[in-house]
């Protein structure tokens, strides 16, 4: 067990390491200059190069990275060249926002993908129960599937805040107006992301299920005495969690990046936004320390899937 997880996590680092190299190569060849970004492309030349000394920028760009990777190291992602604050400040201040979000449309995802991948399973292989209830769900989930989140988020938009004006159709009430609308302000958007993931966690669950129900300690579980439902949730869905974990683990990295969009969407001042406004402004330490951070959410939640994997299994423990 120690060496299984010894060895992951030496995999961990060594990617992270790579990521941190990719995220701040590409950073530096994309085209424009922050300097003339800031100061408009009328400043003079030895304004421009004043600006660029001040920001660093005319340092070699191995030094560069490498004082970017030691400050991230100690939790010093630097300072923001268009805010003028540190860049640690501003995902503090806009964390708040996109990590209740996507952990909001984790749970809804769950729970409507695992309860009707579950229900679609027992009426599959159920005898004498062919009817619409299986292909239904099958196909709601591939219509799920193929529907882009931004889209279906316009939709929620429109019924529920237009027509119905149930919710907000944008922005965020804040955590000081207190936490019942500041969640209503994430309803729709955790809907939006949520749905699509549901639709995929429903078709894995569907799949994982029927397996495990083919296999012959089910029938032993029956032979015992158990009820249908008592072997399909106490032994089937147990036995088959490896690749629910999976798609769980995977989805929550998604629904963090997916708020890039959704946040844009909803108007709401979360992780996402500000990428799309570093971009916008030429904000490159903003850029490569949000992406860096996401990258490492994302290599973090697999090596939490993979430890997952060994508490469920363990035949994946090395001895």
């Amino acid at each position: 067990m120690i060496s299984a997880v010894g060895q992951k996590l030496i995999a961990v680092l060594a990617t992270l390491l790579v990521a941190s190299m990719v995220v701040f190569t590409v950073m530096e060849v994309l085209p424009g200059d922050p300097a003339t970004v800031i100061l408009g492309i009328n400043a003079r030349a030895d304004t421009l190069a004043a600006l660029r000394a001040e920001l660093g920028l005319d340092r070699p760009v191995v030094e560069r990275y490498g004082l970017w990777l030691w400050g991230m190291l100690q939790g010093d992602f630097g300072q923001s060249y268009t805010y003028s604050v540190p860049v640690a400040e501003l995902i503090a201040e806009r964390v708040v926002v996109s990590l209740p979000l996507a952990l909001m449309a984790l749970v809804l995802a769950t729970v409507i993908g695992v309860a009707a991948g579950v229900g679609a399973a027992a009426l599959a292989v159920r005898p004498g129960a062919a009817g619409l209830g299986d292909p239904l769900m099958v196909g709601l989930a591939q219509i799920g599937i193929a529907i882009p989140n931004f889209w279906f988020a316009m939709l929620l938009i429109m019924l529920f805040a237009v027509w119905l004006g149930w919710v907000p159709a944008g922005g965020f009430a804040g955590w000081d107006a207190g936490v019942g609308p500041a969640l209503l302000s994430l309803l729709l958007p955790a809907i939006s992301l949520a749905l699509p993931q549901a639709a995929i966690l429903t078709r894995i669950t569907r799949s994982a299920v029927i397996e495990a129900l083919s296999e012959d300690y089910i029938r032993t579980a029956r032979a015992r005495g158990l009820t249908r439902s008592q072997t399909l949730w106490r032994h089937a869905l147990p036995n088959a969690l490896i690749p629910i974990v999976t798609i769980m683990g995977l989805q929550f990295s998604f629904l963090v990046a997916g708020t890039i969009i959704i946040e844009n969407v909803f108007y709401l001042p979360g992780i996402g936004r500000l990428i799309f406004q570093a971009i916008a402004q030429r904000d490159l330490i903003v850029v490569e320390s949000l992406v860096m951070l996401l990258v490492a959410f994302v290599i973090l939640v697999s090596f939490l899937v993979d430890l997952l994997y060994i508490t469920l299994d363990p035949r994946l423990r090395v001895p």
